[in-house]
């Protein structure tokens, strides 16, 4: 037996559901090169995707249709972009907005003038509209209008845009929504289900708001040449990979969790796995020192992540003070086989939650070779089976061991059963109220699991007490209310992950954990809440750009290191250089 094969026999397995699932720990997660984003770039390198402009019909305001060519080895799409003028009264990032400054929609195959005029016709109105069912992505935006201004200005003038802009807002559009899964007519998530471009998770929305960021790079360059040909330049290169495309959601994020748990509980499977297989690697000095840059990096990062939000701002500062304690860490402790669990149960007993899901996020970028498979395996076919001859007391000892957390948790206080989740008549969003407080409880989602399985296993203790050798299908013959949640603990002890450890009734929840978990699977970065119930993000901020992915050949392992984006040093006016200084800081990135 090897070292490593020794190593991995004497680690522990994946970390526990009552661990991984608290709602404070999945508030802290990160992204990870197995969140979408990342793995959708990967996808379109290793395959050799192609993308190229068909169409770019705007005028000198900026306004008209774009069309660009989606090549893989499999198929062929079309990202079509509505460019329209947008009344400053009109811009809003909420789901009841009725215009916006780009809609877009990802076509499946070719786009003629026939379906080009219906998309017309639709696209713009979004959830008004009568949608194409080849229309597989359907999406808006607003500009971040300081930044469009800047931009233009500058390259019009024949000089680059400060790059601290992008640091303090990292994109020119951020979207408000991006539509799939058979929403308004287009095309059903099944649909996709064999085809080998798009079956992940979210992928296809990803690849529409990646052809959104390079819409947006060619639209200010094209604003600019308007204003002033005779001196406007082009973005550099630097600067269009630093430009992300901006995301600003709210509580609609949350029921997806609740609703989809299967699916979610793949997700952190696949993430708990990474972390395991990169704990059972042996490092040498070239991962110590690979981890080392990647915690500066991470750390520069957050000292330059903008947010007005207090709470997240402190959340950054702890996390960047703790840094150095890593750093420390890593150059002092003994290179060792074991050395990646010792640095885990270090950080475990020192650091805060939010640390200590970065070193995991870090330790898994590391190592490509193992962990990048898993990519492929975040999908699930979703069922949640009934077993009705189940003998009921052991899906009472079912529930009493693997629903502790919801059995302990008090349902009655005031204080417990703060909160109820509802959805508004307006647009049919999830929004929370305060049960003592305003009406409407009578009409509550059953978005907390919680409450639901106590009820339930109160319910299955007086049942038992009469009949005691009773088996699951007569205690739902005389209580059949409880039949979805008793399919769902019986499918869900066989997958762990996929029921949130809290109480989402307590007044004391923080819906921001649970937009931040979905988030960090998508690829988020630069989490900035602007209230306890919607948050801008970030999206593809550091990626590569069209022109490197059609480049031959591409470096995958230098391709696909972009996480923790920094701001770049850009050459001054004079052509003098620059470096990246972070001015709350000081720390210098060269």
């Amino acid at each position: 037996m090897t070292e490593a094969d020794r190593l991995s026999a004497a680690l522990p397995g994946l970390r526990p559901a009552d661990e991984v699932m608290r709602l404070e720990r999945l508030g802290s997660l990160h992204a990870t090169r197995l969140s979408f984003v990342r793995t959708l770039v990967r996808q379109m390198a290793r395959q050799r995707w192609r993308i190229s402009r068909e169409r770019f019909d705007l005028d000198a305001n900026g306004h008209g249709t774009a069309i660009y060519r989606l090549q893989t080895p499999h198929g062929r799409y079309h990202g079509v972009m509505f460019a329209q003028p947008l009344e400053d009264t009109q811009r809003s990032d909420r789901v009841i907005a009725e215009a916006w400054d780009v809609t877009f929609g990802l076509v499946e195959g070719d786009v003629d003038d026939s379906l080009l005029a219906q998309m017309a016709a639709n696209v713009p109105l979004q959830e008004a509209g009568r949608q194409h069912p080849r229309v597989l992505v359907l999406s808006r935006a607003n500009k971040s209008l300081r930044n469009f201004a800047h931009f233009v200005e500058a390259l019009a003038a024949g000089h680059q845009p400060d790059p601290a802009w992008l640091t303090w807002v990292g994109y020119l559009y951020r979207t408000t929504a991006v539509y799939g899964n058979g929403k308004f007519g287009i095309a059903d998530f099944a649909r996709l289900h064999d085809n080998p471009d798009f079956r992940r998770p979210f992928s296809a929305q990803m690849a529409g708001v990646y052809l959104l960021r390079h819409f947006s790079i060619e639209q200010v360059e094209h604003l600019a040449a308007c204003r002033a040909p005779d001196t406007a330049c082009g973005l550099a290169t630097e600067l269009r990979r630093y430009l992300g495309i901006g995301n600003s959601t709210g509580l609609g994020m949350a029921p997806f969790l609740i609703n989809h748990p299967q699916l979610i509980a793949q997700w952190i499977a696949q993430r708990e796995t990474a972390l395991a297989l990169a704990m059972r690697q042996v490092p040498d000095e070239t991962d110590r020192q690979r981890l080392i840059d990647l915690t500066r990096r991470a750390m520069c990062h957050f000292e330059q992540t903008v947010t007005e939000d207090a709470d997240q701002r402190e959340r950054n500062a702890a996390t960047v003070a703790a840094l150095p304690d890593v750093l420390n860490w890593l150059a002092n402790v003994p290179l060792a086989a074991d050395l990646w669990w010792q640095l885990v149960e270090w950080g475990a007993r020192t650091l805060s939650l939010e640390a200590q899901e970065l070193v995991n996020t870090l330790l898994i970028e590391l190592y490509p070779d193992p962990i990048d498979s898993l990519e492929d395996h975040m999908g699930v076919t979703e069922n949640l089976d009934l077993a009705p001859d189940m003998p009921l007391m052991h899906l009472r000892q079912l529930i009493e061991t693997h629903y502790g957390w919801a059995l302990a948790h008090d349902y009655e206080s005031v204080e417990g059963a703060w909160w109820f989740w509802y959805r508004s008549a307006e647009k049919e969003e999830p929004r929370l109220g305060q049960r003592h407080l305003e009406a409407g409880a009578e009409k509550e989602m059953p978005i907390a699991i919680g409450p639901r399985v106590a009820r339930t296993h109160h319910a299955i203790r007086a049942f038992l007490d009469e009949r005691p050798r009773a088996s699951v299908v007569d205690f739902l013959l005389e209580h059949p209310r409880h039949k979805e949640i008793v399919r769902r603990i019986q499918t869900l002890v066989k997958a762990p992950y996929g029921d949130i450890h809290a109480n989402l009734w307590h007044r004391d929840m923080k819906p921001m954990h649970l937009l931040r978990t979905k988030l960090s699977f998508f690829g988020a970065s630069r989490f900035d809440p602007k209230s306890d119930r919607w948050v801008r993000i970030t999206l593809f901020q550091g990626a590569p750009l069209v022109e490197e992915l059609n480049a031959e050949p591409v470096d995958l392992g230098t391709f696909d290191d972009w996480s923790f984006p920094l701001e770049p040093g850009m050459p001054a006016r004079d052509g003098a250089p620059f470096a990246c200084l972070s001015s709350r800081s000081g720390v210098m990135v060269k």
